[in-house]
């Protein structure tokens, strides 16, 4: 099979001829049909995150046909593959409904080989179903950006005013579940960035501007989605009292220090990390029922690193998905 292989971090990624993997007990073989282009597989190229597999085929949102199946989905079944690829299930936070922090997780296209490539492996209990109306590349996102955001939206609580700052994959499906659910839905971009801006309204934005600059209400909330470590204060800046700033990305530049009375007036800052298979199974059952536009721009798979690029340089609108 093809496949673009990550040989050693801050490389190019190589188009190579690898044998077809095989499934073992408990696996199932997927024909990659797209694979989405995640901020975290730039993170992984790039250095930024420890102790990859190495050589690694990364990629993280798969859009499979199972080709072998070991029980759990029959062959010619459509499924998608989360970035959770593997949990212990004995652990302290697997035992108690946090797999997404166990102990000894293992991650797709971080510690196991992911979809860029015509095929793949998975382990069949962290696959699901994927809803018909999204075409193979439309489905991608759904599977990292959207279940982040799903997660990180939760972790906002119940605020009616959400500012999102990095206008990305996820926040451009998470502004429309925001929006489904009677949120007002602020967006921050790069300063200059007047194509993600006027995105963002296109979405149900009720503003959009510059990350540098205040909204034109206070926000109740705030999700960052741009690995930004300056935008945390930024944000509890434009947050009112009592009000929580989310950070939804794996790998973020270290937070500059900031004065107390920033933080004060019981505001909140977290961090999201990783995914639960019930966040998969919860979040996809509802783009079943709410349509989103998943704005996703196809490419071949050679053209991986020029894909990357793109995203490095903040270039992508939307998302980006290679196609086998």
């Amino acid at each position: 099979m093809r496949a673009m292989v990550l040989v050693e971090p801050r490389r190019r990624l190589e188009l190579r001829e690898l044998p077809d993997p095989r499934p073992q007990a408990g696996q199932v073989l997927l024909r990659v049909r797209a694979c989405g282009v995640c901020r975290t597989d730039l993170h992984i190229a790039d250095g930024e995150l420890p102790d990859p597999k190495l050589p690694l085929v990364p990629g993280h949102e798969i859009v499979g046909i199972v080709e072998e199946g070991a029980g759990r989905f029959a062959r010619g079944i459509r499924v998608g593959v989360p970035w959770l690829g593997w949990t212990c299930g004995v652990c302290v936070y697997c035992r108690s409904g946090r797999e997404n922090l166990c102990e000894r997780a293992r991650f797709t296209g971080y510690q196991i080989d992911g979809g860029y490539a015509e095929l793949t492996v998975a382990d069949e209990r962290y696959c699901f179903p994927l809803p018909e109306q999204y075409s193979d590349s439309e489905a991608t996102p759904l599977l990292c950006a959207g279940l982040i955001g799903a997660r990180s939206l939760r972790m906002a609580g119940d605020a009616r005013r959400l500012g999102l700052y990095g206008f990305g994959a996820a926040a451009h499906l998470i502004a429309q579940v925001a929006r489904a659910e009677g949120r007002e839905v602020y967006a921050f971009t790069s300063p200059g960035d007047v194509d993600a801006q006027r995105f963002a309204l296109e979405l149900g934005a009720v503003w959009a501007g510059s990350s540098t600059e205040p909204p034109p209400a206070q926000l109740d909330a705030a999700i960052l989605f741009a690995p930004v470590g300056a935008l945390v204060p930024q944000a509890l800046r434009a947050v009112g009292k009592g009000g929580i700033v989310v950070c939804g990305g794996i790998h973020m530049s270290d937070i500059p220090s900031f004065p107390y009375r920033l933080l004060w007036e019981e505001r909140v800052v977290r961090s999201v990390a990783n995914l639960t298979r019930q966040d998969a199974e919860e979040f996809l059952t509802l783009t079943g029922r709410v349509q989103l536009r998943a704005h996703v721009v196809p490419h071949p798979l050679a053209a991986a690193n020029e894909v990357l690029a793109s995203l490095r340089a903040g270039e992508i609108v939307g998302a980006a998905a290679l196609v086998p």
